[in-house]
């Protein structure tokens, strides 16, 4: 059954509190689990948030995107959805230790029947599994396995709840390899999401692309901004 999470701030023996973003945020992570990577942030700078947006963060994890942007960006009330009851839990009690728990709900459920009301959102965010499911090794840490590879959720999955969670020109925003950019632009356009932003992450400036953030509009007109690449971490020091 779907819940919502009441958090208590606890620590566990496999977790740490590590500051971040000089002592701005802290975010309990596990020591050898799933523990979140700057591709999170970068999202989190790429995506365009007006003010009091509604937010819904699709895998969530310990919540760390939905933190930046009530702590940077002018965003409303924000929901994560997180179907690993661990990672739920961090990002509730996250959310608590940095004082957004009024801000914040973190709901247990899956990103194939999202239990959030349809048409409720303005602003889908997504950090998603983009391995292929027979692509790679498949990390034996189940936590990380369903973070990385395509087991729990594929991109149609994702596409699909965007789609109905959205309101008529609402926005969604998610980062993918850009490899597969032919793929994901297809599939947008199949549900309805027009792209319209695009920026490219270079390990440094000679290197080729390893990553694509894409920010679509529901039922948008046609019309792509290409942005300045960014490289490497961007401006994220930890």
């Amino acid at each position: 059954m779907n819940s919502s999470i009441s958090p208590e701030i606890r620590l566990r023996p496999d977790e740490t509190i590590d500051p971040f973003m000089e002592g701005r945020l802290s975010l309990i992570q596990s020591k050898g689990g799933y523990r979140f990577s700057a591709d999170a942030i970068l999202l989190s700078e790429f995506v365009t948030i007006r003010p009091g947006d509604v937010v819904i963060d699709l895998g969530t994890g310990c919540g760390v995107i939905l933190l930046m942007l009530l702590l940077t960006k002018p965003a409303g009330h924000a929901f994560g959805l997180e179907i690993q009851e661990e990672l739920a839990d961090q990002a509730a009690r996250n959310a608590l230790l940095n004082g957004f728990a009024d801000r914040v709900e973190i709901i247990v459920g899956d990103i194939k029947s999202p239990p959030m009301a349809l048409k409720s959102a303005d602003v889908i965010i997504c950090n998603p599994p983009y391995r292929r499911l027979k692509s790679g090794r498949i990390n034996p840490d189940p936590r990380r396995a369903i973070a990385r590879h395509e087991i729990l959720a594929s991109l149609d999955d994702i596409l699909r709840a965007a789609k109905g969670l959205l309101r008529e020109k609402g926005r969604l925003a998610l980062c993918y390899p850009s490899a597969r950019l032919v793929d994901i632009l297809v599939r947008m356009r199949r549900f309805n999401l027009e792209p319209k932003k695009i920026q490219f992450n270079h390990s440094y400036l000679k290197s080729g692309a390893r990553l694509v953030f894409i920010e679509a509009t529901l039922n948008g007109r046609p019309g792509l901004q290409i942005c300045p690449p960014v490289l490497g971490q961007g401006a994220f020091r930890g």
